[in-house]
């Protein structure tokens, strides 16, 4: 399915009005979401080259809370649409359309899983991850598990698309281990993740 002319207008907009326009056209944002719930979208960031224009007041919480200019953000779907213009370049991340990119403040990385599925496909078993966005991943070579210290602790993320990572919330990676193997080798706990006919092996320092 197409973009409709409109939500092509949007993506134009510099951030400053991309941020207002979505909160003046709720109505045709709440419908536009709503045809595109089998189809997830994303608009090609990557082919985007527009000037930096400074800094706006918004945080992705490491517990994945949205915040604009200390106000806690609610409405999913609006989260949604600005997630799907997210830019990351090294350890700095931003919202870009074709003419603006604004930096914003990412506590800890900006999208995360909430939902994983065991599918299994011709060549074997693969673990699906869906995002609080409805992004879909299947852990292969190209999207596999990271085990990495978070203030202190371990945690779990997969990369996305465009530099992006997603950590796997706590309920979701419980589910995701019980179609995985844990065992001993040479001293170490190690997890191996079945992706098809191979499999992905971490080891596990600390408490996952």
């Amino acid at each position: 399915m197409a973009y409709p002319d409109w939500i092509k207008k949007y993506y134009a907009l510099s951030i400053t009005y991309f941020v207002k326009w979505v909160f003046m056209n709720l109505q045709q944002t709440a419908a536009y979401l709503s045809q595109t719930q089998t189809e997830k979208r994303i608009p090609p960031v990557d082919q985007w080259h527009p000037p930096f224009c400074g800094n706006m007041d918004l945080i992705i919480k490491a517990n994945g809370q949205w915040w604009h200019e200390g106000r806690q953000m609610t409405r999913q779907g609006l989260i949604d649409l600005f997630a799907s213009v997210l830019w990351r370049e090294g350890d700095e991340y931003f919202l870009k359309t074709p003419v603006e990119k604004i930096g914003i403040c990412v506590e800890d990385v900006p999208l995360f899983i909430e939902d994983v599925n065991l599918l299994t496909l011709a060549d074997g078993q693969y673990i699906e991850c869906i995002t609080t966005h409805q992004d879909k991943i299947i852990l292969n070579a190209e999207h596999g598990l990271i085990l990495r210290d978070y203030q202190g602790q371990i945690q779990p993320y997969v990369p996305i698309r465009f530099g992006l990572e997603a950590k796997i919330m706590r309920h979701a990676f419980y589910h995701l281990i019980d179609w995985c193997n844990l065992s001993e080798q040479d001293g170490q706990t190690v997890l191996s993740i079945p992706m098809g006919q191979k499999m992905q092996h971490l080891s596990v320092v600390g408490e996952l």
